[in-house]
This record gives structure tokens, C-alpha cells and sequence, in this order.
């Protein structure tokens, strides 16, 4: 159900046992995500909450595990390095939270990912969920979503937490929400979210929420107007 993310999601966290990432993967366990593994070097060899093995290479972690989602919770000078490892080990979907990544790192992973055919949400994002399949991947609070067939896409954390909030409160479930994050360069777009809202079977509609600055929100307009056949609302704020 819904898009990215759902019941056949292997999380990869990398930066697992670090204060963020020990503390954001508890609660997508919690929420019923299938964490099968945790990266950071070093640790190689324990138990994160005595179930999830920790290795030091996402490589490793690959081979032994069969993640096809990464979630990433690494310093922004090792991010995009972090990201290039999840990638060159095969995973199909990286999530990016980490903020404060340099611009030129961002420029530089996105064109190498490209390559790869390799779906990156973020950085600087609250990541994704699908309230049906009970799998979050990311930081926002799993207690305010419902599963339906509305999907939610925003460049901004907490505004998607409050269209989420009142979508929930209207009894309006969500079938995915995407945070697609605030930086001038992101992996992927309003358009990209959007094609794959426009096939899934799950989603009957959508809600948008956009930000001053750049051009993400005109080119998802131009996309709505031309091919995009499921009703839009849409909020651009700033």
C-alpha cells in the first residue's frame, strides 16, 4: 500500500547507535518498520535493543541482511560519502535525515546516485511513511496518521505534520507521506513524488505543500496541469 515504503521494507540504519539514530529507529520499530540492521563503524558486533545486528560497512550489511531501504542518520561531513555506500551496495532506496549538508556534496552524491537508478528522499527530510502498511521510515510522529488513500508530499517537516493532523482529524486517512526536504537540492522532486503517486492504485488524491524559493513548485504545477490525473490541494507558504 502506498508508495516507497510498505511491508516488504528491510531498513538499513546507518548511524543506528548514535543519540538521533538510536533514538528515531526505536520509534520505527515501535511503529512496526522491519529494521534488519544498523552501520556504524566501529560497532561492528552488537545488538541494537538486542535484536538488531550493527555492522561497520553498509557492505557488510548487504550481504548478510538484504535491506532495500537505507536510513540515514550520519554527520553532514560523512553524509554524502554515507549515502555513495548505501547506494554502491545495491539498496534501491536511500533516506536521508541528516541536515546541514554542504550544497556541492549534495550536487555530487545526486549525479552519482543517478547512475545507479537509486531513489534518495532527502536530505533534510522527515523521511517517509505508509500508515497502512505500518512502516515508518523517519522522524516524524508515527500516533498522527491514519491509513486511507490520500498521499501528503512537502518540502517541510512540520508542515506535513500538521496537514497530516488535520487530515486525520477530518477521519481522511494517508496512503504515503513524503517529506521530500527543504534544501536547494534535494534527490528527488515535487514530480518525482507525484509520478509515483499517479500509479499507485492506493492513492485516490493528494496534498501539497510547497515553499517560497526555487522553482520545485512551478515544475509540479506544469506536471498537475499536463498528466497528473488525481484531484491536487495544494499550499504554498513562506
Amino acid at each position: 500500500m502506498g508508495i516507497l515504503v510498505d511491508e516488504s521494507s528491510r531498513v538499513l540504519v546507518q548511524g543506528i547507535t548514535g543519540r538521533e539514530g538510536s533514538f528515531h529507529t526505536r520509534r520505527c520499530m515501535e511503529y512496526g518498520t522491519n529494521v534488519v540492521a544498523g552501520v556504524t563503524p566501529g560497532r561492528g558486533g552488537m545488538l541494537f535493543e538486542d535484536s538488531v545486528p550493527v555492522y561497520d560497512t553498509v557492505q557488510q550489511a548487504a550481504a548478510e541482511t538484504h535491506p532495500n531501504v537505507a536510513l540515514h542518520f550520519v554527520p553532514s561531513p560523512f553524509a554524502a560519502d554515507a549515502i555513495a555506500e548505501a547506494a554502491g551496495a545495491g539498496i534501491a532506496t536511500v533516506i536521508s535525515i541528516s541536515e546541514g549538508i554542504p550544497v556541492s556534496d549534495t550536487v555530487r552524491i545526486v549525479r552519482y546516485i543517478k547512475d545507479k537508478g537509486v531513489t534518495l528522499i532527502g536530505p533534510n527530510c522527515p523521511g517517509v511513511i505508509s500508515p497502512g502498511a505500518r512502516c515508518k521510515v523517519g522522524i516524524m510522529p508515527g500516533s498522527i496518521h491514519i491509513p486511507g488513500r490520500v498521499g501528503v508530499v512537502s518540502r517541510s517537516g512540520t508542515l506535513t505534520y500538521e496537514a497530516v493532523s488535520q487530515l486525520t482529524g477530518l477521519g481522511i486517512g494517508q496512503s504515503t507521506c513524503v517529506g521530500v526536504g527543504g534544501d536547494p537540492v534535494s534527490g528527488s522532486s515535487f514530480v518525482d513524488i507525484l509520478r509515483l503517486f499517479q500509479d499507485d492504485p492506493e492513492t485516490d488524491g493528494v496534498v501539497l505543500i510547497g515553499e517560497i524559493g526555487g522553482t520545485r513548485e512551478q515544475e509540479a504545477a506544469e506536471y498537475i496541469r499536463s498528466d497528473f490525473t488525481k484531484p491536487v490541494a495544494s499550499l504554498i507558504v513562506g
